[in-house]
């Protein structure tokens, strides 16, 4: 697996490098946030540890900017922010995973192997059409008809997973582990207030599909 690592403590930086590479890793490692896009955009890496706080630009910067460029490839999130607000930004920003510093070594390598998994996952088709609706998963666009539909980067992983298993219930616990990885201050509250959101926006627009809740398993995307 290769990995670009973006830190500015050396120490830390050498550390992470080190191990990774004793386990197999491919390592490359940028002191810069200015180097992270292009880096990231003109290599093939499998997963990006990206630092939130960087001299040039910052982490969460360099991470929104590439998902705004179409960057599709896994994002983590390394940090000694450890509030909830900080999370949600760094996860909103289009991060797939977020760790705080200080962590053990034996969790991170259980993260990069859970976003590798997910990386590689092949994706059958780049639009989808679900009712009159159509999904987008190399834009990141929903749209129906000609008119988008707003929505997060979460709330596009969500959708997404739903519309890969239409009229098929998808478990809570499925859901947590495919969007949020190890995150494990997300609950199945929070998967909640999401689906709230994503109702919301697909009533606005009068579409033929529905989010549908299956009491104490989970939900199943709906058209017609």
């Amino acid at each position: 697996m290769r990995i670009l690592l973006a830190e500015d403590d050396k120490r830390l930086g050498n550390l992470i490098q080190y191990m990774l590479e004793q386990n197999k890793f491919s390592v490359e490692w940028v002191t810069n946030g200015t180097d992270i896009y292009e880096y990231a955009m003109y290599s093939d890496y499998d997963v990006l540890i990206l630092d939130w706080m960087m001299p040039g630009e910052n982490g969460i910067d360099a991470c929104r900017r590439l998902r705004d460029n179409g960057y599709e490839k896994a994002i983590l999130m390394l940090t000694a922010k450890d509030s909830i607000e900080d999370r949600v930004t760094g996860l909103d920003a289009g991060a797939d995973d977020y760790l705080v510093k200080p962590f053990e070594f034996a969790e991170l390598l259980a993260r990069l192997r859970a976003l590798g998994r997910r990386s590689t996952q092949k994706i059958q088709q780049e639009v989808v059409e679900i009712g009159d609706f159509s999904l987008n998963r190399t834009t990141k666009v929903l749209k129906k008809n000609d008119q988008v539909i707003q929505l997060s980067p979460r709330e596009f992983q969500i959708f997404d997973l739903l519309a890969q298993n239409l009229g098929v219930v998808v478990p809570r616990d499925i859901i947590l582990d495919r969007i949020w990885g190890l995150e494990r201050d997300i609950t199945s509250n929070n998967i909640d207030s999401y689906m709230k959101i994503l109702r919301k926006k697909l009533q606005e627009v009068d579409g033929n599909i529905s989010i549908k809740t299956v009491r104490g398993i989970g939900y199943r995307l709906e058209a017609g």
